[in-house]
C-alpha cells in the first residue's frame, strides 16, 4: 500500500485538464511558415548544458534562445514523442512497437486501459477515434520503476488525470486539414520505407530473412543482432491508424522518409522543397540514446544518475556533432530564408535517474526573424511546445495543449527583437563560455553559422 501513496497523492493535486479534443487557435506566437523540430534523447538539462563534450550545443543555446525551465512529461520515450505531436499519451506508456494494420484490436483510447512496460503489454493497437488516455502521476513507482523513491514525471509535483474526450490525432492531421504539409525524417530508415519496420540499421530490419544471405555469415548476423539505429518508438506518426493505412495520400507513410535519398532530409533541404512541419529524429547513436550492441562511441551511459560524470562522453560528442550538422544543413537551405521559420532542438526525457531528479530537459529555439539571446525561466512542457507550433501554424490547440497550464512559448519564439538587417539567417555571434570550447572553436562555429 505504501508504494502507491505517492501516486494517489499526486493525482489528488492534478492540474485541470481540457476535456475537449480541440480548442481555439493559441495566441502569442507569430505566423510560422516552416518549423524544424530535432528530437534528441535521454538527457537531463544539467547533463547537456555546460558539458565540455557538447561545445556546439552550448554555443548554439547561448546565441539562439534557451528554455531553462522546460520539462518532459513521462517515461519511456514513446510517451513524450506522442505528447509533442499529439498532446496526449493516447493510453500508451510503453515503447512497444505498433500492431501494424490491425483493424480488430481495441484501441487504448476506446478501452481506457493502458499499454505499459510493467506489466508487459502487447504491441500498440493503431491509435484512432476518441476516448480516454492514461493518467500521468507526478511520481512513477509502478511502470518504469517499482517502489520508492520512484521516477519523477515532469517536475515531480505536477500530474494529469486520465482525460476523457482525447482525440486520436496529431498536428499532422491538423496540418493536412489546413492544406499544409508535414514529414517525419528518420535517420537510418531503410529506403523501402517505414511500413512494418520496427527497427533498422538502414539496410537490415526486423523483417530481414538472414537465412537467405549466402554464404552464411559467421557469426550469424541474426545471432549478433541488428543495431537498432532507426526505431519506430521515435517515429510517433506511424502509431496512428490513418497514417498506417494511408487513406489520405497527403497523410500517410509516404510522409515518413530517411535522411538520405531523393526525397530524404538532405535532398529536401538542398532543394528548398521542405514541408511546413519537419520532424527530425537522428538515429539512436546520433541522438545520444546509445545502443548496447554498437561500438564504444554509441555505448549507453554507464550510470543513469543525472550527472555528467555518469555519461559516455563519446556519445555526448557524437550527438553534438549531429546537431551541428543538422543545424548547418537547415540554415544553409534556401527554405530558411523564405518566410518566418523556426528551428527547435529538444530532448525527449531525462536519463531515467530516480527522484529527486526531475524530468527537466534543454530546449533551444532559433528563428530567422528575431534576434537570439533569450534565456526563459517560464515553466514549459512538451504540451507548451505543441501549443506554440499550433499557434504559429494557425491551428486549433489539441488535447492537453489546450490545458490552461500549457502556455505558449512566446518569449522564445519572439526572441529579443528583430534581427539586424542582412543577418536574418544567422544567430548573433559570441565566444561561448563553455569548458572545452576554445576561442578558435568559437570562431570556427561563428563562421559556419
Amino acid at each position: 500500500m505504501k508504494k502507491i501513496l505517492p501516486v494517489l497523492g499526486a493525482l489528488s493535486c492534478a492540474v485541470t485538464s481540457a476535456f475537449a479534443a480541440e480548442g481555439p487557435v493559441p495566441t502569442g506566437i507569430p505566423h510560422l511558415d516552416h518549423v524544424f523540430v530535432i528530437m534528441m534523447e535521454n538527457h537531463i538539462y544539467g547533463q547537456i548544458m555546460g558539458n565540455p563534450n557538447a561545445p556546439f550545443t552550448n554555443y548554439y543555446a547561448r546565441n539562439a534562445n534557451l528554455a531553462t525551465n522546460y520539462f518532459a512529461i513521462a517515461h519511456p520515450s514513446l510517451n513524450n514523442y506522442l505528447e509533442v505531436v499529439g498532446g496526449s499519451n493516447f493510453g500508451v506508456q510503453s515503447d512497444n512497437t505498433p500492431d501494424w494494420h490491425n483493424f480488430y484490436c481495441t484501441t487504448n483510447l476506446a478501452s481506457g486501459t493502458v499499454n505499459t512496460d510493467t506489466p508487459a503489454s502487447s504491441n500498440v493497437c493503431p491509435i484512432a477515434g476518441v476516448g480516454t488516455d492514461a493518467a500521468i502521476p507526478a511520481i512513477d513507482t509502478t511502470n518504469e520503476t517499482q517502489g520508492a523513491p520512484g521516477m519523477m514525471n515532469i517536475d515531480g509535483a505536477k500530474s494529469y488525470p486520465a482525460t476523457k474526450g482525447t482525440s486520436g490525432k496529431t498536428i499532422a492531421d491538423q496540418l493536412v486539414a489546413a492544406g499544409k504539409t508535414w514529414k517525419s525524417y528518420q535517420e537510418s530508415l531503410p529506403l523501402e520505407g517505414a511500413d512494418n519496420v520496427n527497427y533498422s540499421d538502414n539496410v537490415f530490419t526486423n523483417n530481414t530473412n538472414f537465412s537467405a544471405i549466402l554464404p552464411p555469415l559467421k557469426p550469424a548476423l541474426a545471432q549478433a543482432g541488428v543495431v537498432a539505429l532507426y526505431a519506430s518508438k521515435h517515429n510517433p506518426f506511424v502509431y496512428f491508424q490513418n497514417v498506417q493505412e494511408g487513406w489520405d495520400p497527403n497523410n500517410s507513410l509516404d510522409n515518413v522518409v530517411g535522411f538520405e535519398g531523393a526525397k530524404g532530409l538532405y535532398a529536401d533541404l538542398a532543394s528548398g522543397n521542405v514541408p511546413t512541419f519537419s520532424f527530425i529524429a537522428p538515429n539512436q547513436c546520433n541522438d545520444q540514446h546509445g545502443r548496447g550492441n554498437s561500438d564504444q562511441s554509441c555505448a549507453y551511459d554507464p550510470n543513469d544518475n543525472g550527472t555528467q560524470a555518469g555519461l559516455n562522453p563519446a556519445l555526448i560528442l557524437r550527438g553534438d556533432l549531429t546537431i551541428r550538422t543538422l543545424v548547418s544543413a537547415i540554415k544553409s537551405s534556401p527554405a530558411w530564408t523564405k518566410g518566418n521559420n523556426a528551428l527547435v532542438i529538444l530532448w525527449d526525457e531525462n536519463d531515467y535517474s530516480l527522484a529527486p531528479n526531475a524530468n527537466q530537459v534543454p530546449v533551444i529555439v532559433d528563428t530567422n526573424y528575431a534576434a537570439g539571446g533569450v534565456q526563459s525561466t517560464v515553466f514549459y512542457s512538451h504540451f507548451s511546445l505543441l501549443k506554440s507550433l499550433e499557434g504559429g501554424f494557425g491551428l486549433p490547440c489539441l488535447n492537453h495543449a489546450c490545458d490552461s497550464d500549457a502556455v505558449t512559448m512566446s518569449d522564445l519564439f519572439m526572441g529579443s527583437g528583430p534581427k539586424p538587417t542582412g543577418q536574418n539567417t544567422k544567430p548573433s555571434v559570441g565566444i561561448p563560455s563553455v569548458p572545452g570550447a576554445t576561442p578558435d572553436v568559437a570562431a570556427k562555429l561563428s563562421r559556419e553559422l
